[in-house]
């Protein structure tokens, strides 16, 4: 009988360029400066010749003194308590909605195979329509 993986997990670190919807995504094993780094040194390698304006929250390993920030990036934080204000939280909510709500995968293998093809199917279009600002002047 199918149960619900409770203890197993994977993250998604993602970066979107608002204006476009082209977005960068690596699946990491944990959330800590050590993985964080991993991520920014991929994302800067990506985009070696563009400055990167990164905006987040304050999460301890997005603030860590260990952080190895690339020279191509700069990173903005957006005030204490404020997920509403990160346009990447909405394409983490639709991944999820798509991919794990009222859903039981028996392995984890197969849970990261679903995330990863459905991130790779998204068009740069929604992405865009998804992390859009424009719900802050409505």
């Amino acid at each position: 009988m199918p149960v619900k993986l409770g203890f197993k997990n994977f993250y998604l670190y993602s970066a979107v360029e608002l204006g476009t919807g082209e977005h960068f995504t690596l699946e990491i094993p944990h959330v800590n400066t050590v993985c964080f780094n991993i991520f920014l040194h991929e994302f800067s390698k990506d985009y070696p010749n563009g400055k990167i304006l990164l905006v987040m929250d304050g999460a301890g390993w997005h603030k860590s003194k260990q952080l190895e920030i690339p020279n191509n990036i700069e990173i903005v934080y957006l005030p204490p308590y404020s997920p509403e204000l990160n346009p990447v939280e909405r394409l983490w909510a639709y991944i999820k909605s798509w991919t794990i709500r009222n859903k039981i995968y028996t392995t984890l293998p197969t849970l990261q195979k679903v995330v990863s093809d459905f991130i790779n199917a998204l068009s740069q279009e929604l992405v865009a329509s998804l992390c859009s600002t424009n719900f802050l002047y409505n």
